[in-house]
């Protein structure tokens, strides 16, 4: 027994070791290591001409967060052709102005957006635990100034899509777009914009910040090619080779983030995002990302675009 305690004790220290190594890299590295993710996806209309859009969510903006404002303000240089933001923009009542700065030229780009929960609501410290045992535990914290952002936003012409649907054209593109409120905290109300897409529009999109099942459902039911979320943190902490253990909602881990097919005809593209709750500041395996989709037309002939939705997978980072 003497000459194993040894080993024990060297095995403890350098799985201790190792612990504390990982949680530093997740808190110190990883979480400020944003990239930006392109994919290029086929899912307009044939015929149809290219569109760029630049995909934001999750930004959980606290003012003093300098890294992060500056390098959003940089994503400008993309030059997306629209903007879709999908919720979560606030983690303090003071990040409004934060948040608007750091958005920047992106504002004068159009835009589409809804809010997520924590919009509405600040962040608070919950057990880790709940995300595998109780995932449909909620605790709100006290309100956020989410008026002041939405006005923000529609003065420089973004459209708030919340229980709406809008027609527009954006680089010669014609857009049916349709949003409902956060699934999350039971705010959707997918009757107010329930009915088929225009089959005539270029391109029918879907806009919710938590990709909840029931709600996806009915976005492919009404004909939509593709629908962006956001909500999951793409899982956050991740395990090599596995990827993600929960994403926070029904939606199955494996489709955490990135690309995938929903029904037959429906593409579904979730961002993992670019923050974190201030009460959980680590990623791991999990890079924070805003996400740069090419829009194509579909091939016609019968052939399946869907086979090509997998091809999402992070080609420029900008650190």
């Amino acid at each position: 027994m003497p000459a194993v305690l040894p080993v024990l004790k060297r095995t403890a220290a350098v799985t201790l070791g190792t612990a504390i190594a990982g949680i530093g890299y997740a808190s110190l590295i990883e979480r400020n290591a944003f990239v930006v993710r392109e994919a290029t996806l086929p899912v307009l209309s044939p015929g149809s001409s290219p569109l760029r859009v630049l995909h934001l969510s999750d930004l959980h903006m606290r003012p003093a967060q300098r890294h992060k404002q500056a390098w959003l303000r940089d994503l400008a240089r993309w030059e997306p052709d629209l903007v879709v933001n999908t919720g979560d923009n606030l983690s303090h009542p003071k990040a409004v102005p934060a948040v608007v700065q750091a958005l920047g030229d992106l504002l004068s780009v159009p835009g589409l957006f809804v809010f997520g929960s924590n919009d509405y609501f600040g962040p608070t410290l919950k057990n880790p635990a709940k995300y595998i045992t109780d995932r449909g535990h909620r605790v709100h914290g006290n309100p956020l100034p989410w008026q002041d952002l939405r006005a923000a936003f529609t003065e420089r012409g973004w459209l708030d899509m919340t229980h709406t649907r809008r027609e527009l054209e954006v680089a010669g593109v014609t857009i049916a777009a349709a949003g409902v409120d956060d699934p999350h905290i039971d705010r959707d109300r997918y009757t107010a914009i329930a009915g088929p897409a225009n089959a005539a529009a270029n391109l029918r999109l879907g806009v919710v910040h938590a990709p909840y099942t029931r709600v996806l459902d009915r976005f492919a039911a009404d004909g939509y090619q593709l629908v962006m979320a956001g909500h999951t943190h793409g899982g956050q902490l991740c395990l090599p080779f596995k990827g993600a253990l929960v994403t926070n909602c029904d939606l199955d881990p494996s489709r955490a983030k990135g690309v995938s097919k929903w029904g037959a005809h429906m593409a579904l593209h979730v961002s993992a995002g670019l923050g974190t709750s201030p009460f959980a500041p680590v990623r791991f395996c999990c890079r924070p990302e805003a996400s740069l989709l090419t829009l194509i037309a579909a091939p016609t002939g019968g052939d399946d675009s869907s086979r090509n939705l997998d091809q999402s997978q992070p080609t420029a980072a900008v650190l």
